[in-house]
């Protein structure tokens, strides 16, 4: 009888076919990463927006629209998770820093529109609760992905992490300013620290932009 060699699995593959096996697996909980940070963003986006224009609050409009932001860098990142090639997870790596240049102009913009107005707000209890929860929730966001980066060797996803910590220096910021604006009646506030942020997001879109790894404190 002859036996289909071929069909049986060497010893010496089985190391390759259980790093591959690994690489699905882990692809796999990238996608995962990213659609859960698709939901919570598209969550953000709507609320924010929405109760920005309630309560007349130019900050809260911004944070719903940094939230779009959020929604095509994972929308970038599904597209590399989808191949994982090198070449893919360069051009998602600056298109992801391109994120961040998007984000810094808009927030500049913003901040100087709040600050020439000089219009307050209406305190909205109930934007304090939802910046509260994005505080909550985007450190565990970003930490899920550089936990992913790091199994995937992508910078692309490593970057988009930093992106999330970024929306959640932006959400502690629309807290403070939100309850300041609330307890003290401090309208200018949010759009001052707004723009010290400037620094932090404007290097992170340069790292991008030349493919390096950006580095700075983590929540």
């Amino acid at each position: 009888m002859i036996i289909a060699l071929e069909y049986v699995v060497s010893p010496l593959d089985q190391p390759a076919l259980i790093e591959g096996f690994d690489r699905v697996l882990q692809t796999r909980a990238g996608r995962r990463v990213e659609y859960l940070s698709l939901a919570w963003t598209s969550l953000e986006a709507i609320i924010g927006v929405g109760a920005g224009i309630v309560a007349g609050s130019i900050a809260l409009v911004a944070f719903g629209a940094d939230s779009i932001i959020e929604i095509a860098s994972s929308c970038v990142l599904l597209w590399w998770l989808a191949e994982g090639s090198m070449d893919r997870d360069r051009v998602a790596h600056r298109l992801v820093g391109g994120c961040f240049f998007a984000l810094a102009v808009y927030i500049a913009a913003d901040a100087s529109m709040d600050l020439r107005k000089g219009e307050a707000p209406r305190a909205t209890y109930f934007g304090i609760i939802y910046a509260a929860a994005c505080v909550i929730v985007m450190p565990v966001l970003a930490r899920a992905k550089r936990r992913v980066a790091a199994q995937l060797n992508s910078q692309a996803l490593h970057a988009d992490s930093h992106q999330s910590d970024i929306c959640a220096y932006l959400s502690l910021i629309l807290l403070l300013g939100l309850a300041l604006n609330a307890v003290l009646d401090w309208w200018w506030s949010d759009p001052v620290a707004a723009l010290c942020m400037l620094p932090i997001i404007i290097r992170e879109g340069i790292a991008g932009l030349r493919g390096e790894t950006c580095s700075h404190a983590h929540f």
